[in-house]
């Protein structure tokens, strides 16, 4: 392959892809774990007379979506939708979900099963990234690179949508170390935390999240955030041409500096 060059290991491209399928099959099986009782609260307790933060329902056939006072009709989308020719008042439609139709005992052990893929390919990863030195290398920052000035020419290039042809930049290290250190482990975490049976066991974990609502609500803002993290990788693959980047991730070559693609 002329003008190609070594690009992504094999262990990153394997978690990517294998990361991407079970991401998606962790999200609609929550999804549909969270059709059963579509509120969330801070604490320990919970229950449908308690206040809620947030809360997907349907009123006299509007769906709505309410986050503390504020309320948005969301009919057609969320709380109320159309499937199959039929109306299902439930938070996310069942296109959005696994299964398609109310099951919440699949639904877990779907999620239960995915989440066990996640957690350990996180672990491997994560150690196989330090033992090879990919971390250090490809993914920390050095102090040059985060210096005020740097990243605020970085954003600058980014809003012109000039992207530099190097593998990772700085924003990119950013952004794959919060996911890679912060979010992914804190998903994992707030799952745990979750299931009584690791609460008997780890005890600390209610204290870390101060209590199983709390959890469920961090592991649902933090599924969101993954999936806006996911959008705007997205949209950079396509502003920065996907062929060659989609291509390198399946590969591991990619194009050497100052060639198009």
């Amino acid at each position: 392959m002329s003008g190609a060059v070594a690009g992504h290991r094999l262990s990153t491209r394997l978690w990517h892809w294998v990361n991407a399928a079970v991401f998606f099959v962790l999200l609609m099986s929550g999804l549909m774990i969270f059709n059963a009782h579509p509120r969330l609260y801070w604490g320990e307790y919970g229950a449908d007379y308690d206040p809620a933060w947030l809360e997907i329902g349907a009123d006299a056939g509007r769906g709505y979506l309410r986050v503390g006072e504020v309320q948005i009709d969301t009919t057609g989308v969320l709380g109320t939708s159309r499937t199959k020719g039929r109306v299902w008042n439930v938070a996310f439609p069942g296109w959005a979900t696994i299964p398609s139709t109310y099951d919440l005992a699949l639904a877990r052990r779907w999620h239960l099963s995915f989440a066990w893929l996640l957690a350990l390919g996180l672990a491997g990863y994560a150690g196989w990234s330090l033992v090879n030195g990919h971390l250090r290398r490809d993914l920390v920052p050095r102090a040059a690179e985060v210096a005020p000035g740097n990243l605020r020419a970085e954003i600058g290039r980014h809003l012109r949508l000039d992207f530099p042809r190097d593998r990772y930049n700085v924003l990119q290290k950013l952004a794959y170390l919060v996911v890679l250190l912060v979010l992914l482990p804190l998903m994992v975490l707030s799952g745990l935390t979750m299931s009584p049976s690791m609460d008997a066991t780890w005890p600390w974990l209610l204290d870390l999240f101060g209590g199983r609502q709390t959890a469920r609500s961090v592991h649902f803002i933090l599924a969101w955030t993954l999936v806006g993290f996911l959008l705007v990788h997205l949209a950079m693959l396509l502003l920065a041409g996907p062929v060659g980047r989609v291509g390198a991730m399946i590969t591991g070559r990619r194009r050497a500096p100052g060639e198009g693609g």
